[in-house]
């Protein structure tokens, strides 16, 4: 029968079903194998076949004609499983259904009424199919999940066949051992599987069909209790899947070792289509929603025991019951840390190597879930994280994450990236290690549109970080605090920084210690106390090789001496909140001596107007986020109570801000910036007042600055004086062989603000993903139109 004509009978049965108001039999065979006997349907032609509003009339109307469509439709993926799928009729049947699913699932979730539906059991549906007795029934939920386990295991249908002979031998799909089919080579799996497109395909629509029943996450709103698990994942994820560890290791596998290039051969992707960059993303989309589990309210899931022969360590205690969790958090092996680390840093790079070879490998999209799935690996294995940080492969992941850093800076639509990218380098700043690989050169030269300089990744890192506070949109507010926080927690480790990089620093002083921009918001002076903390580490533990950056210092120096004498009657508070009347000066895009930008690099655009977008809830403020530790002499870090060295002074508000929250500094939005003013987060009827300013004057750290100003610029001028200087290069190299041994104060212990697991953050990811995963599942459009709870939709 012609594709045509199986088009039109599923049309038919599904016209049937809608204008049926009497309950149709379980039993009427003839009816239901409609929907999947003879069609050879696309995934596309279901969703076209079968519209949003035919599901929800059939749902509101015929209540008992749904429920049964769904329970057949499991049925025959169970008996799809049960037989092992051996005749091309069998397989087709089990595509058909799994494309169903896919269609109806998001319409049974978006109705309250019917979400317990799945887990309610369906009389006379046992495992044999109703022999025997109820009790043993499983929800239909558990049939549905396990079946799509089995048959992700399934010779000839989505795995290679290990026996050579006929069908009359095939294998039984119940007594192979899935971790010898695992999907490619990998952690945990040397042989590296015959490519074969029709399993890619296959695999991709039964992991279609997955991602489809742990959406239900979607259609719940987000609550402060992250710690509510997904049933569905749950379920999957636990002991009861038999098929739990080689399906974890499939999905990591097939990521970690897909190399959009092609065999080797550049340009290759215009010639052949790609079946492997479906099944790699939706395996990337699965993976990171079975890791959504929050860490902070349980045991950590990292484990450090006694290594063993296995991929997984095998220490007690056992871990979280998610088994994919249970199973990331134990991987240690070296061998197994590189495959995964290189996979990923592969990947991330491919957007970057598009730019300086065009079309020379195939663009990729997925670098969302890609920082996703980095993110759970350092967050949930700590010696993943150790061994990141352990060579200056940790800036392969680095030179990337500043790329969509900067280049995501002016576009709404992408606030969640910079958010996850920020999220990443602070969890690594935490680490001494990554402060010390950021002296390494930087010579790569991705085309990025900031300045040209020459220097170390440290530079690169200041300088992207300045473009973003001083040129993003100003829904990035919320993101200063933790730029700052991993400029100070690097700081004490950055052995020279260009000159382009510290006056990029000295000009964000500058900005943010104008009397208008300090007044102007409860928490603004944090910023400078942050930057002053950059100052002093740098010129307390590592003066000798940072002559530019005290070259700047000195240059600079009216901003410390404003600083220091700061204004606090109500007089001149009220005068510096008028300033901003005048044109500003502080964050205008031409006074930052920017340079020409890199050559071959466009410039960071806005989203195009009516591009989708997806709400995300708030992030904590940096003293949710962080914890600080000291460093000690023998470079061991400890905890520090909350309490015991607050630099930063009371009526510390959290400075988590909502979307639309702009940001007081942007230059060019007068009214926004009233609006902002009038509104600013928690503190409407705020206003600053002498005794506010005092409290935090009083604990500025100027003291070491004040001190390198009063030895070194008479030392200075007397130079200039002296040979008639106005050229730079005598003062820097009188700069280099100085030193304030002996004159400076003691130094100050250095402080780390490390990251920490916490509800808000959790909440968070699961807010982030899902509105990735919503907008990227286009064709077809799985969830679209349907009554999401999770987040909002929007349009830029």
């Amino acid at each position: 029968m012609g594709s045509a004509d199986s088009k039109l009978n599923f049309r038919k049965a599904v016209i049937q079903l809608t204008t049926k108001t009497q309950p149709v039999e379980a039993t009427d065979d003839a009816f239901w194998d409609q929907f999947w006997a003879d069609t050879a349907t696309s995934v596309q032609d279901v969703f076209a076949l079968v519209p949003a509003a035919e599901i929800r009339a059939v749902r509101e109307e015929s209540p008992s004609n749904l429920a049964t469509l769904c329970y057949k439709a499991v049925e025959k993926l169970v008996q799809g499983a049960e037989s092992g799928c051996h005749t091309e009729k069998e397989r087709q049947i089990v595509l058909n259904c799994s494309r169903l699913l896919t269609r109806i699932l998001p319409y049974i979730f978006e109705d309250p009424d019917w979400r317990g539906f799945f887990w309610s059991t369906v009389p006379g549906a046992g495992r044999g199919g109703g022999d025997e007795d109820d009790e043993n029934a499983r929800p239909l939920a558990e049939s549905l999940l396990l079946a799509v386990a089995d048959l992700l295991f399934c010779p000839d249908f989505t795995v290679q066949s290990h026996r050579r002979s006929t069908v009359d031998t095939a294998e039984d799909i119940h007594s192979i051992d899935s971790c010898e089919y695992i999907w490619e080579a990998g952690v945990g799996f040397a042989h590296s599987p015959q490519p074969n497109y029709i399993h890619d395909l296959n695999r991709t629509e039964l992991l279609k069909l997955l991602l489809t029943c742990f959406s239900e996450a979607m259609y719940l709103p987000p609550s402060s209790d992250s710690s509510n698990t997904n049933p569905w994942v749950q379920f999957f994820c636990s002991t009861e899947n038999r098929h739990a560890l080689p399906l974890f290791t499939s999905l990591l596998n097939v990521v970690c070792a897909y190399d959009p290039v092609g065999y080797g051969i550049p340009y290759n992707h215009l010639l052949f289509s790609d079946y492997r960059e479906p099944l790699v993303e939706e395996a990337a989309q699965v993976l990171i929603v079975t890791l959504d589990y929050d860490s902070s309210t349980s045991s950590s899931p990292t484990v450090d025991g006694t290594t063993t022969g296995t991929a997984m360590d095998d220490v007690d205690p056992p871990g979280p019951d998610n088994l994919f969790v249970n199973y990331l958090s134990r991987i240690h092996r070296e061998e197994d840390f590189q495959f995964i680390l290189k996979g990923v840093a592969r990947l991330l790079s491919n957007p970057l190597v598009q730019t300086y070879l065009p079309n020379s490998a195939k663009k990729i999209q997925f670098h969302q879930e890609l920082l996703v799935l980095f993110w759970k690996l350092c967050d949930f294995n700590k010696k993943f994280l150790f061994f990141v940080l352990k060579s200056s492969d940790v800036l392969d992941i680095l030179v990337p994450v500043l790329y969509f850093l900067n280049d995501a800076r002016a576009d709404q639509s992408r606030v969640g990236l910079m958010h996850i990218g920020v999220f990443i380098l602070l969890l690594l700043s935490g680490e001494r290690n990554f402060g010390v690989r950021l002296n390494k050169p930087y010579s790569v030269r991705v085309p990025m549109d900031i300045p040209v300089f020459t220097g170390t990744h440290a530079d690169l890192l200041i300088i992207v970080f300045h473009k973003i506070i001083t040129s993003g949109h100003q829904r990035l507010q919320p993101l200063f605090d933790c730029l700052l926080t991993i400029i100070v927690n690097v700081s004490p480790y950055l052995k020279s920084l260009s000159m382009v990089a510290a006056n990029k620093l000295l000009h964000l002083l500058e900005a943010f210690s104008t009397t208008w921009f300090l007044f102007s918001a409860v928490q603004n002076h944090h910023l400078v106390f942050f930057l002053l903390e950059v100052f002093n580490n740098i010129i307390q533990y590592q003066f000798d090789g940072n002559s530019n950056l005290v070259y700047a210092v000195i240059r600079k120096r009216n901003v410390f001496h404003q600083l220091a004498n700061l204004p606090t009657d109500s007089q001149s508070i009220q005068k510096g909140l008028q300033r901003k009347k005048k044109p500003p000066e502080p964050l205008s895009r031409t006074n930052s001596q920017d340079g020409a930008s890199m050559e071959g690099s466009r410039p960071a655009a806005p989203a195009e107007p009516g591009t989708l977008k997806t709400s995300l809830v708030a992030t904590p403020g940096i003293d949710k986020l962080t914890e600080k530790s000291q460093v000690s002499e023998d470079g061991t870090m400890r905890s520090l109570e909350p309490e015991s060295s607050q630099p930063l002074p009371e009526g510390n508000l959290p400075s988590a801000v909502s979307d639309g929250e702009p940001w007081s500094g942007e230059v060019s939005h007068p009214q926004r910036d009233r609006r902002r003013l009038s509104s600013a987060s928690s503190c409407a009827q705020w206003a600053p007042t002498p005794d506010w300013v005092m409290s935090w004057k009083s604990k500025l750290p100027l003291q070491t600055i004040m001190r390198l100003l009063q030895v070194l610029v008479p030392q200075v001028e007397k130079i200039c004086i002296d040979k008639g200087l106005t050229d730079e290069s005598e003062i820097l190299k009188f700069l280099q062989h100085g030193t304030l041994v002996g004159l400076l104060p003691v130094p100050h212990p250095i402080l780390i603000r490390k990251y920490q697991a916490n509800s808000g953050t959790a909440m968070w990811f699961r807010t982030y993903m899902w509105g990735v995963i919503y907008l990227r599942n286009v064709d077809p459009p799985i969830w679209y139109d349907t009554d999401v709870k999770l987040f909002e939709i929007q349009r830029v």
